[in-house]
């Protein structure tokens, strides 16, 4: 099949893209040309690459013409973030095209109520990112249900994966978090410490959409959770963490106003969007309707990402890693 990914030279795309190549698709990457994959591999010589400004095209209304212009079968559209552009994107390609895959996100919940999270289950989205997902997904939903367009949104997790910091033990990208675990030193943590994140490995991502595709049919009109078969706790995470360096986590709980009181602004703030919502999601759709199978728990695909950014002297730590 020929397939157009958008925006395939991001976190997902670079493990996507290759699984499609493997797979015996034709496949058009249609990115800025601002970077390259987070790791490369041989497959990327066989993907035709397009430059495109989407943000400016998207303003011209020209975008979908670009996409429908290279005749694809399936489109895969990885950085669309307004219900106005999903719409456009919909409606250009309605008739034209036999299978659209929308990436979203978990954030398409907001603060949970009941664990873990399924498709029907979650509460409604806080903050705008979440808001636009979310309706792009019901929009999506309808369309295929009303006859159009066959779609599908696949909601991923927090992605992990070699060549980029991995959301850590407080929900943040702070890296001193991963200093300070490795020298077993205090580590203040906001609020109770069971507050829960659910990463997900960005091949396990790519795996995700590789199956829906696979399967359109059980994947027509559908939306699915992506993320690992388990979830951890901010108290669990630094333990783990912790141990990857020979240390036992030593955890001082605080309260929120005295762990913002303490940490610069962009980390905690990022702190409490991931621990406020404190989510953990079922797959049990995504298995039963396409055979998702992460081959990833959290905990493997974090020490991926952190022994990557040890090796390539982007992360400082206390001491070597022992795990």
């Amino acid at each position: 099949m020929r397939v157009v990914v958008i925006g395939g030279s991001g976190h997902i795309g670079t493990f996507l893209v290759p699984r499609l190549v493997r797979a015996g698709h034709e496949v058009t990457n249609i990115s800025r040309g601002t970077r390259t994959a987070y790791t490369d591999a041989p497959e990327w010589r066989q993907v035709r690459q397009v430059t495109a400004d989407r943000d400016r095209e998207d303003t011209e209304g020209t975008f979908g013409d670009r996409v429908a212009a290279l005749h694809p079968d399936v489109v895969v559209d990885l950085v669309c973030f307004t219900l106005e552009a999903a719409t456009a994107l919909v409606g250009r390609l309605r008739g034209e095209v036999g299978h659209l895959l929308h990436c979203g996100t978990v954030w398409r919940y907001g603060p949970s109520h009941k664990l873990p999270i399924s498709e029907s289950t979650g509460t409604p989205p806080v903050g705008e990112y979440g808001i636009q997902k979310d309706r792009i997904a019901r929009m999506l939903k309808e369309e295929s249900a009303s006859g159009g367009l066959v779609t599908t949104s696949l909601h991923p997790g927090h992605i992990v994966g070699p060549g980029w910091q991995p959301i850590g033990p407080l929900g943040n990208l702070d890296p001193s978090v991963w200093y300070t675990l490795s020298a077993g030193k205090p580590l203040r943590i906001p609020g109770s410490g069971v507050e829960l994140m659910h990463h997900v490995h960005a091949d396990d991502v790519a795996q995700a959409f590789e199956r829906a595709m696979e399967h359109r049919d059980a994947a027509a009109g559908e939306d699915f959770n992506v993320v690992a078969p388990t979830a951890l706790n901010v108290r669990g995470f630094a333990h783990v963490a912790a141990g990857w360096f020979g240390r036992t986590a030593s955890l001082e709980p605080v309260t929120w106003e005295q762990f913002r009181g303490t940490t610069a602004p962009e980390h905690a703030e990022a702190s409490w969007e991931h621990l406020s919502r404190s989510q953990c999601l079922s797959i049990e759709k995504a298995r039963a309707l396409i055979g998702y199978a992460p081959r990833y728990e959290p905990e493997t695909a974090v020490l991926e990402s952190v022994r990557w950014l040890i090796d390539h002297e982007e992360l400082k730590v206390a001491g070597a890693l022992s795990a």
